[in-house]
């Protein structure tokens, strides 16, 4: 279980994060939503280790994890997948899946992985994560690295991002997958509604702050009850 107990956080004097309450049981699915700029991907970051906030503590399982780096958290189960993945020249897919892993991985092992996210395996399992790969294959490749850790908590920040040639559905079907197989909390930045409707939980920043919570039946219905779209996403920016 993670918890989020009055987390702040502000950069060049602007409140980004405000008294954050948010607590996040095991093996559940979480979807935060809510406007560009309300401070979603900050708190991600946050939980990841990524950035450390002004004040408040984080608990994993009970232990304060608040100054923990994120090697540290990553040790502890804590996985994230950024909106755009890092590239690593000279390091080839298998590499990449198999340190992933934190185990010997065969070729065919690591092919799997590639497959669920709607890559022909024998065309990338031994290219290099560098610049020759488009966006959309580095998004893909990189979730296929966290399907290989199978770790207690993912976070993915906004997933969709570059999912272009790869269908919609098949990205649908891999969190799925991972969340019945895994057994694992997982917790994804999003404003698919068709991210939403799959999530235990949605949970709605706005201005830094949590602006809604509850089960997707309770929370989905305000969200899109008007055609001009949620109000909670009026006035974010593109």
């Amino acid at each position: 279980m993670l918890e989020l107990r009055n987390i702040s956080f502000s950069a060049d004097g602007k409140q980004i994060l405000n008294n954050i309450n948010l607590t996040i049981d095991d093996a559940k699915f979480i979807v935060i939503t809510g406007p560009n700029g309300g401070g979603k991907s900050t708190l991600a970051k946050v939980i990841a280790g990524i950035i450390t906030p002004d004040s408040g503590q984080i608990l994993l399982d009970g232990q304060d994890i608040t100054n923990w780096s994120i090697t540290e958290r990553a040790r502890a189960g804590v996985s994230f997948a950024f909106q755009q993945p890092v590239r690593f020249k000279g390091v080839t897919v298998h590499d990449l899946i198999t340190l992933a892993s934190g185990r010997d991985l065969s070729a065919a092992a690591a092919c799997e992985y590639l497959s669920e996210v709607g890559l022909c395996a024998k065309d990338y399992i031994d290219r290099e994560v560098n610049a020759s790969l488009s966006g959309g294959e580095l998004k893909r490749i990189e979730i296929a690295t966290v399907m290989a850790r199978k770790t207690k908590l993912t976070i993915f920040d906004e997933p969709e991002a570059g999912i272009d040639l790869w269908s919609f559905k098949n990205l649908i079907d891999v969190f799925e997958k991972m969340h019945r197989e895994i057994k694992a909390s997982i917790l994804i930045i999003s404003h698919q509604e068709r991210i939403l409707n799959i999530a235990d939980q949605v949970v709605v920043i706005s201005g830094g702050s949590v602006a809604k919570i509850g089960a997707k039946e309770d929370v989905l219905p305000e969200l899109f009850h008007v055609s001009t779209g949620c109000r909670y996403f009026q006035g974010g920016n593109a």
